[in-house]
């Protein structure tokens, strides 16, 4: 699955593609909306800080980002391509998650 760009990736082949597959999932917004809702299995690193901490992201597997709307994801993904990370695809927001029918954990 490795991949040279950011590569945008909709929810429906995210959970086909990704599916039994060692990834980290990334959430980019911020840790108050995380706590609220996230997409299961999700670490959190708001956007603003991505730069300051990419020393905490792995480098030997696929990083998919995703924030409520794209705006935020697309920036993160573009901050991780420039850091020279490959693999990184870019799932939009949790609003287009929830629009396919997949649910977000809530207070988990």
């Amino acid at each position: 699955m490795a991949n040279e760009d950011p590569v945008l990736i909709s929810p429906e082949a995210y959970n086909t593609e990704f599916a039994g597959v060692d990834h980290y999932l990334l959430d980019v917004r911020t840790p108050d909306e995380f706590n609220t809702s996230h997409i299961a299995g999700a670490h959190n690193i708001s956007v603003d800080l991505i730069a300051s901490r990419i020393n905490e992201l792995p480098t030997d597997k696929p990083i998919v980002v995703y924030c409520r709307s794209g705006n935020r994801s697309s920036q993160a993904a573009q901050i991780l391509d420039e850091a020279g990370f490959t693999g990184v695809y870019d799932l939009g927001g949790t609003n287009q998650w929830t629009s396919a029918g997949y649910n977000l954990c809530i207070g988990c």
